[in-house]
């Protein structure tokens, strides 16, 4: 598939800004974090402790499974000695004046003490010596407990007369099986087995402390990073409900969406993985720097020189991923936008015959998603390979300085094991970090766009607005003064409209599309705020009363239907609770959707939803009837009735006619029937009333209002 034509995503419009308020918004949990993290350090110290003690078992256990070559030298000195040459002269002379010895026997021994005086190689010549006369040179003496006899003496001489290195285990251990009975018991291989439970023990605790902080610490960090995505989709519920609706006109849906799902998700997710991966893999790799010199400076920089190919790969990837994060957030949040917008549509879709466009169009952000997604995760994912083998040509490295410093008896074997561990302490925390580093981009870019949200601007203030009208005591009058508004400041779309609405009064507002009805209404609903004038109610302004307030005093019954999961008698009285449920019948049958009501399985208590289950007519007199149940002074009817069939919308109307009683009601319709019995009817175009009065005074007027409703019953 060719690569999809997009622009070069960018980095972070601020990392270590974004980084910084991240954390700053942590703070509540900054002990749990602390603690954490701690735990997460001393996890990782232990672990580097521990090669160090395995070293000293296993130079423990490989003292215990090869000859005691420091026994051997001096068993063999000892015996040596009666090969000296004053001890070989004292020896002889010995010899010659014991009366036991044979003229046979002196006159050899003679001969011999001549040769040895010109011979080099004197152990040579006296072993020339019959073995009774050789004893006669060795003493029996004890070592370690075991009395070591002349004639052993004499064997181990022979057994060992080719040895040249009594610590070359090698050689030893081709011979030691040869050795008299005496001299092996204090030669043979020994383990010291209290030394090697003591060293073992401690490795057990140490590994089990390890695994216990480790499990506490990643206990305390998912505990914080889902109570942060939970606060943080709290705030964002509560910013929702701050912005104003000029926000909500200008950004999609599922963009929206996708940074209360997919954006929280990431950050809660990357955070809980990232943090206490980035401490403990800092402290291991530290750390096991540190310890590496401490053993063996040679093999410590054989390791880092080996690994330092992994530091630069790391960070040319690094610089390479973060951008593709950061627009794979972005995508993301694209492709939900697009798919909730189809979805709402998809009836339209279908009847316009859509679908081949509509799957074009998400193929297009799909593969742009695709692409970020493959080249982040490409990029990421290709540190562990990178690392792994590393790590592993630091494991050859290590090996080979190991074996050429033990053949010099620079370091035991036990270095070489411990250097093992090590270097994967010292390799493993490099592909760690950069994964950490990967996850922390992927927060970073998913914060931006959270943080961008919170930063929107809100609605004003209304801390300091101190009038209320309570609903139960207001009269029912409003007034629009010289009112001027616009979505843009330098585009008025409403000009220095002015308007009475007296106490109970049906106002009808109608217009063609984008004269300013609906935008009138939400002036009155303070959605908006107003560019110039006044709007009145009962003499108080609306800008010293607080939106609460005023959306208090009004039912509203809009065009656009809504209707939530739960059940009828849910639906019916939102927000209210002390509603009985002969009241809720009461409206159902003012609206005439009562008889729905009871063929469905349960009556109010049914479930229903905002899809297709219902008839669009249904659900617009469901949502009349949750109106009729709202106790308040003021109507608003925003094309309330323009889903229903004209015989519902007979019921309806009569529905409307008992609703407006003692009410103050504004009707914005564009079916012009059912307002002709309104009180007052304002004519809107443009943003100005180019017409007023009731339906027979327009009409005998032949205005645009008498064009507009004569146009709708034309043949």
């Amino acid at each position: 598939m060719p690569r999809p034509m997009m622009k070069t995503p960018e980095k972070s419009k601020n990392f270590l800004g974004s980084i910084k308020r991240l954390f700053n918004s942590l703070n509540r949990w900054r002990v749990l974090l602390i603690v954490s993290l701690l735990l997460a350090g001393v996890s990782s110290i232990l672990s580097i402790i521990s090669p160090d003690i395995l070293s000293n078992l296993t130079d423990n256990i490989t003292e215990g499974i090869v000859p005691r070559g420091e026994n051997i030298k001096i068993v063999a000195e000892k015996i040596s000695e009666a090969f000296n040459e004053d001890n070989v002269i004292s020896s002889v002379n010995n010899i010659m004046s014991d009366d036991n010895i044979s003229l046979e026997d002196k006159k050899e021994l003679k001969e011999t003490l001549i040769e040895l005086n010109s011979s080099e190689n004197k152990k040579d010549v006296l072993f020339s010596l019959k073995d009774d006369l050789l004893l006669k040179f060795f003493k029996e003496f004890s070592f370690e407990g075991e009395k070591i006899s002349e004639e052993d003496q004499l064997e181990f001489i022979r057994i060992t007369s080719e040895i040249k290195n009594y610590e070359n285990n090698e050689e030893m251990l081709e011979v030691i099986d040869k050795f008299p009975k005496s001299i092996y018991k204090v030669v043979e291989p020994q383990m010291n087995m209290e030394k090697i439970k003591e060293i073992g023990f401690s490795l057990v605790i140490i590994f089990l402390l390890s695994s216990l902080f480790g499990f506490i610490e990643s206990y305390i960090l998912a505990t914080v990073s889902n109570n942060f995505a939970k606060s943080l989709r709290s705030s964002i519920a509560t910013k929702i409900n701050k912005l104003p609706l000029k926000y909500f006109d200008t950004h999609e849906t599922g963009n929206v969406l996708s940074i209360v799902t997919n954006d929280v998700d990431t950050i809660g997710m990357q955070m809980n993985q990232s943090l206490s991966t980035l401490v403990s893999s800092l402290t291991l790799f530290i750390g096991s720097l540190i310890m590496m010199f401490i053993t063996n400076y040679i093999m410590a920089l054989t390791a880092i020189i080996s690994s330092f190919l992994g530091f630069i790969l790391m960070f040319i990837i690094l610089g390479k991923s973060q951008k593709y994060f950061n627009q794979r957030q972005v995508e993301l949040g694209n492709m939900n936008g697009y798919i909730e917008e189809i979805y709402s549509g998809h009836n339209v879709v279908k009847v316009y015959n859509g679908t081949e466009k509509a799957i074009e169009d998400f193929d297009e952000l799909n593969e742009k998603l695709y692409y970020c997604n493959r080249k982040s995760s490409f990029l990421s994912g290709l540190m562990h390979p990178i690392m792994g083998f590393v790590g592993n040509f630091g494991y050859v490295a290590v090996c080979i300085c190991g074996a050429l410093l033990v053949m010099n008896d620079l370091i035991s074997f036990g270095v070489i094991v411990a250097f093992m561990i090590y270097v994967r302490l010292f390799t493993n925390p490099l592909a760690q970090i950069a994964q950490a580093m990967s996850n922390l981009q992927s927060s970073v870019a998913a914060s931006e766009r959270v943080f961008e949200f919170l930063d929107e601007e809100e609605m004003l203030d209304e801390s300091n607005k101190t009038k209320v009208l309570d609903k139960k005591k207001v009269k029912g009058n409003i007034e629009f003064k010289n009112v001027k508004f616009g979505y843009d400041k330098d585009r008025l779309i409403i000009n220095d409209f002015s308007v009475s609405a007296k106490s109970g009064k049906k106002i009808a507002i109608v217009g063609p599309t984008g004269a300013g009805k609906t935008t009138m209404v939400n002036l009155l609903m303070k959605f908006y705020e107003i560019n110039d004038g006044d709007i009145v109610i009962d003499g108080i302004s609306t800008k010293n009363l607080t939106r609460e307030n005023i959306h208090e005093l009004f039912i509203m019954v809009l065009q656009d239907t809504w209707l939530f999961d739960g059940s009828i008698r849910d639906n019916i009285r939102f927000n209210k609770e002390n509603v009985s449920d002969s009241k809720i019948w009461e409206a159902l049958k003012t609206v005439g959707v009562d008889h729905f009501v009871k063929t469905l399985p349960g009556g109010l208590d049914a479930k229903i939803s905002d899809d297709d289950s219902i008839s669009q007519g249904q659900k617009q007199l469901l949502t009349i009837a949750r109106g009729m149940i709202e106790d308040a002074p003021f109507l608003i009817l925003d094309e309330a009735t323009s889903n229903v069939d004209t015989r519902t919308e007979e019921l309806v109307q009569k529905a409307m006619d008992k609703l407006t009683i003692g009410r103050t009601s504004f009707i914005i319709a564009h079916r012009l029937s059912t307002i002709k019995n309104a009180d007052m009817i304002l004519v809107m175009k443009d943003g100005n009333i180019i017409e007023m009065g009731d339906h027979k005074t327009l009409m005998k007027q032949q205005g645009f209002y008498s064009d507009l409703y004569n146009s709708q019953f034309k043949k």
